[in-house]
């Protein structure tokens, strides 16, 4: 594809390089498609498609029962021309250096996007959590802050938890790090206990978030909350927060499903009971929440708002064209594959994408680090306030950019994480 303005030929989003089992592949053909759009410097563009650092490390650590087992732990540095990178730590047998690249990549998009001063970043370490005790986690999680203790730092690379990670992990980094410099250094990470420098607000900040767009791509259709019928894929720490909110503003909540179970209800499902119970049980398996359908019944029932907030590429060319919703609400991480975007937008399906409606939850670590660095104190009030603020302006810019650019949304929030970006480094320069 080559650009209109510069010449610049990009790289097309060809079945062989950005299939759908690729999640770094099929993020960048995003990628492509939007700096085809705009003027940008050949060799800006070269440097935004590479991850400035990937880091793989080796974590042996003592089990309990005195046997030495050896994980593999990494991190990735997508690029930090605008400040600090920032970006969360998973732990997972399905963890990979691929799907780190392209979670590092939607950060730096994600921050450039609503305008906070970070970059992106990635990490992880492959393990079985169900299969580790508290005190072999422990020990895991400080040997990979030891090892990279020359990469994190409050002004270089800040983590936050992710999948299967908590505050309580988030502790023993702020911890590790803080042993090793010899002083208490909570801007270190964010997501913290409250006790140690965490912000209020700051578990449900993403699920926020995604109320937030979810709202404002209701009011875009012109669709009554209390006529609209959600359905909402995942009900971890996301997901539960926003189907709670949505509830409360009138929302039918008609599905509603885990990694355990789906289930099906048109006149509607008990967003608080659910949550009781998945306190309780952990998950929602056993909960009477309706009709119990597979997840890929959950995903095609017919509705006015889908929120994939699970896991990456729930939406794939295999199911898009089963898609019957008039808006999806990105809360998770890359859920509808690039293929797959193409045949949602021809139908006229309005998509929120990831990189603005999951925004809720960097942007307010970035508070957790200023409250940290400045040595202040919010509170939750102030905290929902600034964020309701941030999430509607960059909302406001997308739907402005889209119409100016006659693209979709997801472009437009490309476009205009990228211009910020290249511009970064162009004000730069490149050190030699």
């Amino acid at each position: 594809m080559t650009s209109p303005d510069t010449g610049i030929v990009y790289e097309e989003a060809t079945p062989s390089m950005h299939g759908d089992d690729n999640p770094f592949e099929s993020m960048m053909a995003n990628f492509d498609e939007a700096a085809a759009m705009v003027e940008m410097d050949p060799g800006i563009y070269k440097i935004l498609r590479t991850p400035e650092k990937q880091i793989i490390v080796s974590l042996p650590v003592k089990s309990d029962d005195g046997q030495v087992q050896v994980f593999t732990g990494y991190r990735v540095i997508y690029n930090g021309a605008r400040g600090p990178t920032k970006g969360g730590i998973r732990f997972g047998t399905g963890v990979n250096l691929n799907e780190l690249k392209a979670m590092s990549a939607w950060m730096t998009w994600k921050c450039a996007a609503v305008g906070i001063p970070f970059g992106g970043a990635k990490g992880g370490i492959v393990c079985n959590p169900d299969e580790l005790t508290e005190s072999v986690m422990e020990k895991l999680t400080r040997r990979y802050v030891s090892e990279m203790i020359h990469i994190f730092g409050p002004d270089s690379d800040i983590p936050a938890p992710d999948m299967n990670t908590d505050e309580r992990i988030m502790g023993w980094i702020m911890d590790t790090y803080s042993m090793h410099v010899g002083h208490a250094e909570p801007a270190i990470v964010t997501g913290k206990p409250i006790e140690l420098g965490g912000i209020p607000g700051r578990a449900e900040s993403t699920g926020r978030g995604v109320v937030i767009s979810a709202v404002r791509g209701l009011k875009h259709l012109g669709i009554p909350h209390n006529q609209a019928r959600v359905v909402i894929q995942g009900f971890g720490k996301v997901g539960s927060v926003a189907g709670y909110h949505l509830e409360r503003r009138g929302c039918t909540v008609i599905g509603l499903g885990d990694h355990t179970v789906s289930f099906h209800n048109p006149k509607g499902i008990n967003v608080m009971a659910a949550l009781r119970y998945a306190r309780e049980h952990g998950v929602l398996k056993g909960f009477d929440g309706g009709d119990v359908i597979t997840n890929d019944e959950l995903l095609e029932l017919e509705c006015d708002l889908l929120i994939p907030a699970a896991l990456e590429d729930a939406i794939t060319i295999n199911n898009a064209e089963k898609i019957r919703t008039r808006i999806i609400c990105e809360a998770a991480n890359g859920p509808v594959t690039n293929k797959a975007d193409h045949v949602l937008n021809d139908r006229g399906v309005l998509i929120l994408p990831d990189i603005v409606a999951n925004a809720g939850g960097v942007t307010v670590s970035y508070f957790e680090w200023v409250q940290n660095r400045s040595r202040t104190m919010w509170n939750e009030k102030t905290v929902n306030t600034k964020l309701n603020e941030i999430m509607n302006s960059t909302l406001d810019r997308v739907f402005k950019t889209a119409e100016k650019y006659q693209t979709s949304l997801r472009m437009a929030a490309y476009i205009i994480s990228i211009q910020r970006v290249a511009k970064a480094h162009a004000m730069r320069g490149i050190y030699a």
